[in-house]
């Protein structure tokens, strides 16, 4: 019945199109500037997305950035220019740990550890309909990404207090259990949106049986969508369709279109990941569609 009920209804497509790894000097093709970000999701947007999900970059050194101004340049193209998309910030940067492993307490370089306050600050000025917000520490690289419950909280409150709807990215099935527990607190609104991140290592696998424990242990009726990094990206598009879900796909996760061939934009990758929910028989949502289904309304 899940499955019917699905291909009934329209996919909602997030791009992610840029990220916060230090990839740019080995991408070209990944958008470091404002003005590329934005034109990066206006054309994922042309290419069948609905979602936009975006970090933003320093325009000098293509490092991720947490500046305002940047955030706002790249908000207001979108808004400004005559293609219709759903606007999803992050508010992941600034829980990046490196520690060092010869004293007490410190932190290495590639940390970039902020208040909370600063992590969301971007969403409550610019409001857009939808933000992420992780539920949870994972390892990653040579550290970890921090993000406490406490932590959490602050974040989700500025989020609410601008009228923003959260995306609970969910990396491994503690994450899933804090969300649950903080949507019975009211810490997170009930219909929240869940993202499950799948293949990231050290996080949850990419494969059915995980995705299906997700889906088991969730609120029902809850909206959800799922993606692949990497080599799982086009496989978790179909999974996750077939599951009664959406998709995802962009540069933040994966470089290539297939085996040894590489991307040249993130409408690619839409167009891809497009073409293989219209061979099992689905549909696009518009971003006018994903606003109705989310229950988010455009804000300008």
């Amino acid at each position: 019945m899940r499955e019917a009920a699905v291909l009934a209804k329209s996919v909602i497509l997030t791009c992610a199109v840029t990220g916060g790894d230090d990839v740019a000097g080995r991408y070209p093709q990944v958008p470091i500037t404002p003005k590329q970000i934005a034109n990066a999701a206006i054309e994922a947007a042309k290419a069948g997305a609905a979602i936009a999900h975006i970090h933003v970059r320093d325009p000098e050194t293509g490092k991720a950035s947490m500046e305002l101004d940047l955030y706002r340049e790249v908000v207001e193209r979108i808004r400004e220019s005559e293609t219709d998309l759903v606007i999803n910030l992050t508010t992941g940067p600034g829980g990046r740990f490196v520690p060092k492993l010869d004293q007490r307490n410190g932190f290495d370089d590639g940390s970039n550890v902020r208040p909370p306050v600063e992590r969301v600050r971007h969403v409550v000025a610019l409001k857009p309909e939808i933000c992420s917000l992780d539920m949870g520490s994972l390892n990653f690289g040579r550290g970890a990404l921090i993000n406490t419950p406490s932590q959490i909280e602050i974040i989700a409150a500025g989020i609410r207090d601008a009228g923003v709807k959260p995306e609970l990215e969910i990396f491994e099935p503690g994450h899933l259990a804090l969300a649950l527990k903080m949507m019975a607190e009211k810490v997170v609104p009930e219909d929240a949106f869940f993202q499950f991140a799948m293949g990231i290592p050290w996080g949850a696998p990419a494969t059915a049986q995980m995705l299906s424990y997700f889906l088991g242990a969730m609120p029902h009726g809850a909206q959800w969508s799922a993606f692949g990094v990497g080599r799982h990206e086009f496989s978790m598009v179909a999974q996750a369709h077939l599951m009664g879900g959406h998709v995802r796909v962009g540069l933040e996760d994966n470089f290539y279109l297939e085996k040894g061939i590489e991307a040249t934009s993130n409408a690619q990758l839409v167009e891809k990941a497009a073409a293989i929910i219209r061979i099992l028989g689905g549909e696009l949502a518009t971003p006018a569609e994903a606003r109705s289904q989310l229950g988010v309304k455009r804000n300008d």
